[in-house]
């Protein structure tokens, strides 16, 4: 029987004997056990700094709250200065807008008062213009009056005199520019009386018209641009 040649050696751990080789595979084991169990605990370390960064953002994307885009993503810190910016700006241009618009519309009040001043100022000058014209003109009536009684005073023999027709020039001329003008003569006779335009100063009794209405014009009347500058003086029917 032959003698196998082993190494032995005592295991400090146990106090046993055990064979050289053995005691290589349990420290190959041991060290393969040591490295694993490192690796795990790098793992978990980097797992614990990961789980750690992530709360940290987290977290502070709930503070930040609007600071976040529309994708969830957090916003640098350039966007979010942008977008203050872009808030500040929006506000200034509404603000000014409506400055603006406070603006036009006092302007616009302004206009539309002036326009209503010269309106006004325009209407008066011409009431004023109208009512001395009018007391001028009616100042011009008794001359035409006094034409009128002239030439009813002349003989029908007389009707070609040389000075008649002159006259009877000058007072043509003289109511043509008071038609022109705009001063016109009011109808009287066989007309409806009418306390507007007419003045009946006497009555009568008449076959030719019937009650109420002119029968005779004792002085003419006038009006200026429909406004009456002297009323007919008349005779009514009864």
């Amino acid at each position: 029987m032959s003698e196998e040649n082993t190494d032995k050696v005592i295991n400090k751990d146990t106090g046993e004997t055990v064979s050289e080789e053995k005691v290589t595979e349990e420290a190959a084991d041991t060290e393969v056990t040591a490295e694993e169990k490192a690796a795990e605990e790098s793992a978990e370390e980097a797992g614990e700094a990961s789980e750690e960064e992530e709360n940290a953002e987290e977290s502070t994307g709930e503070e930040a709250g609007p600071g976040n885009g529309e994708d969830g993503k957090k916003k640098s810190w350039s966007e979010r200065k942008a977008e203050k910016k872009a808030q500040k700006v929006d506000k200034e241009k509404e603000a000014l807008k409506a400055q603006i618009a406070d603006f036009e519309d006092r302007a616009k009040r302004q206009l539309a008062e002036f326009e209503n001043f010269r309106n006004r100022s325009e209407k008066e000058k011409a009431q004023s213009f109208d009512r001395g014209a009018a007391s001028v003109l009616e100042k011009l009536l008794p001359v035409v009056d006094n034409f009128e009684r002239g030439f009813a005073a002349v003989e029908e023999e007389d009707r070609d005199d040389a000075f008649v027709v002159g006259m009877d020039k000058i007072y043509k001329q003289l109511m043509d520019e008071l038609e022109k003008m705009g001063v016109e003569p009011i109808e009287a006779v066989g007309k409806e009386f009418d306390p507007n335009f007419h003045n009946a100063v006497m009555q009568t009794e008449s076959d030719e018209y019937e009650s109420g209405t002119v029968a005779q014009e004792l002085l003419k009347g006038y009006t200026y641009h429909g406004t009456v500058l002297r009323h007919s003086m008349v005779s009514v029917v009864q």
